[in-house]
């Protein structure tokens, strides 16, 4: 199945195996879901993932992306219109998202993703992915 990963699922994933986004990450990594993506996505893992705040070990966060880069699918997206996303950082998600015919985006920030969810798109959370998965 494949399905598109907001950053903030990867990062609460990270932090925190045990709960829905730790368990999210575990069917990705196990290789249950594939990821969709692009560079903008790539990077923007990188760059958060990163922040020293954070506190995550660097060589599983280089790990964790190459496993996305090699196991998942590259997506030249097709672009959407602004208008709605209140964030124009969730932009790639979403066009990545559509591009794709992606199963699922999958977020813990549904608000920012209100057109698709207007449009009927299954945008959900961690939790509600794996009630449903």
């Amino acid at each position: 199945m494949l399905v598109v990963l907001d950053t903030n699922v990867l990062v609460s994933g990270l932090l925190n195996g045990a709960g829905s986004p730790g368990q999210v990450l575990d069917l990705l990594l196990d290789g249950h879901l594939n990821l969709a993506y692009d560079d903008r996505i790539m990077g923007e893992y990188e760059d958060v993932l990163a922040r020293p705040e954070l506190h995550l070990p660097q060589t599983q966060v280089k790990e964790v992306l190459n496993y996305f880069e090699l196991s998942g699918l590259f997506i030249d997206a097709e672009t959407l219109s602004p208008l709605g996303f209140p964030d124009p950082g969730d932009l790639p998600f979403a066009e990545v998202f559509i591009s794709s015919n992606s199963k699922a985006l999958i977020t813990g920030n549904l608000r920012h993703f209100a057109p698709l969810i207007e449009k009927g798109l299954r945008v959900i959370s961690p939790k509600q992915f794996l009630d449903e998965y």
